[in-house]
């Protein structure tokens, strides 16, 4: 089992909390603020700035379709979009060819 801690969000409150890893029989984790659950987005996310609405946006679209932020074997996530636009791209991109939204989200370039 891993070490360390890892991170959640709250999407309604656009808070971000570095947590102890969760164990086979912890709880559903909850905001402190809201009391709403908050969603497990991994050890290598870096959270925007509150303020940021477009970027919070763009994080609630990556975690609705599956996309975290867990490193892999070779250290980070891999590629993430930061836009609105980038989104949408990779969105469109997805509706017209079938590919599942999570996979093309992560797409560094487009076909």
């Amino acid at each position: 089992m891993p070490t360390g801690k890892t991170s959640y969000v709250c999407l309604p409150c656009r808070a971000s909390y570095k947590l102890p890893y969760p164990k086979r029989y912890d709880r559903e984790r909850i905001c402190p603020h809201c009391a709403k659950p908050l969603i497990h987005v991994g050890s290598a996310f870096a959270a925007p700035k509150k303020r940021d609405a477009d970027a919070w946006r763009v994080l609630s679209v990556l975690l609705n379709s599956g996309v975290g932020f867990h490193k892999s074997c070779c250290g980070g996530p891999g590629y993430r979009p930061r836009t609105l636009r980038e989104v949408r791209e990779r969105l469109n991109h997805a509706r017209s060819s079938g590919e599942p939204f999570a996979r093309a989200l992560v797409r560094r370039e487009l076909p």
